[in-house]
């Protein structure tokens, strides 16, 4: 079994860095597909047979880029980075150890200090868990209570890093750019797509990535068009029409996990 790991990035300072760490810390078969959405890198690109770049002249955003390195990726799993994460020693080996077919699964998460590039060691445990507001928003969800469950049900996501196998993501039909348009709500899509059709999304705590938690700009952005767009998008859940494969509604999500904040 083989893992492609795909990239988008626009305007990235840690591109590098992040492809670094996927080669470095990989144990089976890897391949990198960076996406170079309308910009090209001002450091030296990383030159390894393993690793493959796609360079957009015009930015067309986030959901295609990562359509376009999926159409292009060889290995039979896909992970999705963002370009500014680092990953833990065996990641592949731990997440092909714990995945079915229609399972979805998202390593535990730490956060990153991108000038050390190292995880930021203040006393807050990694983020395990998250879950789905009414209006269909991923929050942080602290379950002390579940510690002990290494592999878990996972209602939602940041979308930083997901885990699946290749033609699982076709079978999804991720990442509709028409409903949604070309950056928001990555894994709302996702997740929503894997539960209500009879998947699963999982959390695998055996492994690990750190994110940089921006506090500056970001490489893609949401303009209010785009959020408008999304908007569209989650009122079509919520009315029980937000994808054709659906068979569950909205309401037993919520149910299966039972007391979900908000709801």
């Amino acid at each position: 079994m083989s893992v492609t790991a795909i990239i988008p990035s626009r305007n990235e300072k840690y591109l590098m860095p992040t492809i670094n760490s996927l080669l470095k810390n990989a144990e089976t078969e890897i391949e990198v597909i960076a996406v170079l959405d309308g910009y090209w890198p001002d450091e030296e690109l990383i030159e390894d047979p393993r690793v493959k770049y796609i360079h957009k002249g015009e930015a067309q955003g986030m959901r295609p880029a990562l359509n376009t390195a999926a159409a292009a990726a060889s290995g039979d799993y896909l992970l999705k980075a963002d370009a500014h994460c680092m990953f833990a020693p065996g990641y592949d080996k731990f997440l092909l150890a714990d995945i079915e077919d229609n399972w979805v699964v998202v390593p535990r998460r730490y956060r990153l200090d991108v000038e050390k590039w190292e995880v930021i060691k203040d006393g807050r445990p990694p983020i395990d868990y998250m879950y789905l507001t009414p209006d269909l928003h991923g929050k942080e969800w602290k379950r002390p209570d579940l510690a002990d469950r290494m592999i878990d049900d996972l209602m939602s996501s940041q979308g930083s890093c997901w885990f699946m196998r290749k033609d699982y993501y076709n079978e999804l039909e991720l990442l509709d750019v028409e409903q949604y348009g070309s950056f928001f709500n990555e894994f709302q899509e996702i997740g929503l797509k894997c539960w209500l059709s009879g998947g699963q999304v999982k959390v695998n705590k055996n492994t690990w990535y750190a994110h940089w938690h921006k506090t500056e700009g970001r490489g893609y952005a949401m303009g209010p068009s785009l959020k408008v767009q999304g908007a569209a998008g989650t009122q079509k859940w919520l009315d029980g029409t937000g994808w054709h494969k659906q068979i569950y509604p909205i309401g037993w999500l919520v149910e299966r996990f039972g007391e979900v904040p908000g709801w």
